[in-house]
């Protein structure tokens, strides 16, 4: 079995931890999670640009710039990850309907001759 067979949780024998892990990038790629990063960004990068002050508080607790576009690169990533094990099923799908084409293929070829 290959990585990405194994990053895709197509695995027999997981364990709960990995069943667990394996959610995380789907909940970073999220639209609402992406949402909020964003809104947290523009209150804490947009508004102090602006001359709105932004307590040292909501900066402790929401992090600066360089969090905010940080976690946003790692929504992108993770939303890429979750492109590429998708990508991966389909194709593994698609290879196994065509290894079932040609063995019927040639089964029928050898009923003939």
């Amino acid at each position: 079995m290959d990585t990405v067979d194994e990053m895709a949780g197509s695995g027999t024998h997981q364990s709960r931890l990995v069943r667990i892990l394996a959610f995380v990038p789907r909940i970073l790629a999220s639209k609402p999670h992406i949402i909020l990063l964003t809104l947290l960004g523009v209150y804490l990068v947009v508004l102090p640009l602006v001359s709105v002050h932004v307590s040292a508080f909501a900066e402790l607790v929401g992090g600066n710039y360089t969090n905010v576009t940080s976690d946003l690169g790692a929504c992108i990533a993770a939303g890429g990850t979750i492109h590429l094990i998708k990508s991966h099923r389909e194709h593994r799908s698609q290879l196994t309907k065509l290894e079932n084409l040609v063995t019927d293929l040639h089964r029928r070829l050898d009923e003939r001759g």
